[in-house]
């Protein structure tokens, strides 16, 4: 079984920040790609940001230049920091992990932590 727990959302005034992390735990034996998507109410689902196990990231156009993906491979955390904050912004975010178990791959979400950035 395979857990991933995001923490660090909450309020905040516009303009401001917040980092959201999402730590896996349980038989991983390892992670490819991780990311962070978000939901905001009567919305769809949205990517935010994703990053390789190498590495590479990828961002949403909506939050280039603000948002920075990264993520400690020795802890299995995946990390968010969200700069510049905008209430558009404001949403349930959520972790995705692609986990390798006993050499398959799977795909786990997060429960999800909220953010509010009030204007």
């Amino acid at each position: 079984q395979v857990q991933l727990m995001e923490s660090g959302g909450g309020l905040v005034q516009a303009g401001g920040s917040l980092r959201l992390s999402c730590a896996g735990s349980g038989s991983i034996f390892s992670i490819n790609n991780l990311g962070w998507y978000r939901q905001a109410p009567g919305k769809q689902r949205e990517l935010v940001a994703t990053v390789t196990r190498g590495g590479r990231t990828n961002y949403a156009d909506s939050v280039k230049g603000r948002f920075t993906i990264s993520r400690d491979n020795a802890k299995n955390t995946v990390y968010l920091q969200m700069n510049s904050l905008k209430p558009e912004d404001t949403a349930d975010y959520y972790c995705n992990a692609s986990v390798v178990v006993v050499g398959f791959e799977y795909d786990y979400w997060g429960q999800g932590t909220q953010v509010t950035v009030s204007s």
